[in-house]
């Protein structure tokens, strides 16, 4: 810690003196050209499920020329069931993996911290669909467009470049850093579960999502399932004697409405989500069912997504989606005339987490938000986010404070997912102070390192 903040500090954390604070703030904007390029080269990264070799490979040498310690880390598929904070995986791992950076201080004197950002994307859907190809980045105005741009390696970026701005300043942390770029947040979380079993804990991980310069106080766990309901095949002529899958497959998506309706109901008695829309959020993802056109078709999949509430067993949730299905199952005329339905467990099965109010990470949070923006900006605000957030592996499995923050993204999941580029830059300066407050600052002993592109 610099020698102008001794005497004034809570043991626990410091403020940053006024004039470190402008030398981070001004190396942030120096480099944010450089940062944007960054994103860019992240973006052209098509690191879909099983396709993040390049990307993490791009990260890896990002990270090498900083100085960092740097680490291939592989998913190990044996620890579902094993581990607690594991979900179902269908797919090798052979070409994903995490990497791992460490930053260790030459004088410890501030608390350590985790840099979490996950690098897989969910598909793009029809290209020709998007104002530009979506893994070729267009910066447009105040936007750069592209798949990932804002879910999340936006967020990415403003971890590496806030470490490089407090470099840049000439502070070296007095705490020790890790930067965990992980994979199968989309899908499973099984990349930061990895992180965590493999002991790779801190006093606090902040995770920059695309959350509008929010603070998440609360995420939904989350159940992500498949469906395959089998009928009977027939052709035009003796459709009576057939029983198409895809109608009875129909049928039963409007049975889970029910079932979506019934556990939104639950809001009313859940901290923080009382005013949450749709805090179950079913969501059928994709379909896929038939042979042939001019038959009833056999067999009918259909996968999908539901979630619940913090402090809710995930597996119990399991068995009572499981019965419900059963249950819709045996009562429809239609659906029953099929074999009984099949569920497989492909995804996500993980409790949500809270951020208690009061923490001293929030506290930092608060004020670095504060100092990065303009004086009459808004203070910072919490928020409810229904969907699943690998903060939760950190938080219901390693009890370690997690803060979800990041900027300001549309159409994530979408068409023309875009990120605000002003509002990245404020994030990157509120993630700079953050950690130069958390970790501790003091005048650096060797030389910034730049990037080389």
């Amino acid at each position: 810690m610099t020698t102008e903040a001794q005497g004034t500090l809570n043991p626990l954390w410091s403020s940053v003196p006024k004039t470190d604070r402008a030398r981070i703030l001004g190396a942030i904007d120096e480099a944010f050209d450089r940062q944007v390029h960054f994103l860019s080269d992240l973006v052209r990264c098509a690191s879909l499920r099983g396709q993040e070799a390049n990307v993490q490979q791009l990260v890896e040498r990002a990270l090498r020329q900083r100085g960092y310690a740097v680490s291939r880390q592989a998913i190990d598929p044996s620890l579902v069931g094993r581990h607690p904070a594991f979900s179902p995986v269908t797919v090798s791992y052979d070409r994903s993996w995490n990497v791992i950076a460490d930053y260790e201080p030459s004088v410890t004197g501030g608390r350590s911290l985790i840099l979490n950002a996950h690098v897989d994307v969910v598909p793009a859907g029809d290209p020709t669909r998007w104002q530009h190809p979506p893994f070729e980045p267009a910066r447009q105005g105040e936007w750069l467009y592209g798949r990932g741009s804002g879910d999340m390696k936006a967020g990415l970026s403003a971890a590496i470049f806030a470490l490089d701005a407090i470099r840049a300043a000439g502070l070296e942390l007095t705490a020790p850093v890790q930067i965990h770029s992980v994979v199968e947040e989309e899908i499973t979380g099984n990349g930061a579960a990895m992180a965590l079993a493999s002991g790779r804990v801190a006093d606090a991980v902040l995770i920059p999502e695309p959350t509008d310069e929010k603070l998440v106080r609360a995420n939904s766990g989350v159940i992500k399932f498949a469906i395959t309901l089998h009928g009977t095949p027939a052709h035009p002529i003796d459709i009576m004697g057939g029983v198409s899958a895809v109608d009875a497959a129909i049928r039963l998506i409007e049975h889970l409405r029910r079932l979506e309706a019934r556990w939104n109901e639950e809001r009313a008695t859940k901290l923080f989500f009382d005013d949450v829309e749709n805090p179950a959020a079913l969501t059928i993802g994709t379909i896929t069912g038939g042979e042939w056109i001019a038959s009833l078709p056999s067999s009918c999949r259909f996968e999908g997504r539901i979630g619940f509430y913090p402090g809710d067993d995930p597996h119990e949730r399991v068995r009572e989606f499981e019965a419900f299905v059963a249950s819709a199952a045996a009562e429809d005329t239609l659906v029953r005339r099929c074999l009984a339905p099949v569920i497989e467990w492909v995804g996500v099965v993980h409790a949500g987490y809270t951020l208690a109010p009061g923490s001293e990470a929030e506290a930092v949070l608060t004020e670095a938000h504060a100092n990065a923006n303009a004086s009459d900006a808004a203070p910072l605000e919490a928020v409810v986010m229904a969907a699943y957030l690998d903060a939760a592996v950190y938080s219901v499995h390693g009890g370690i404070p997690s803060l979800v923050y990041g900027p300001i993204a549309e159409d994530i999941h979408a068409i023309d997912e875009r990120v605000s580029l002003p509002s990245l830059r404020r994030v990157t300066k509120t993630i700079a102070l953050f950690v130069a407050s958390w970790c501790g600052v003091r005048p650096a002993t060797d030389a910034f390192q730049e990037e080389a592109t």
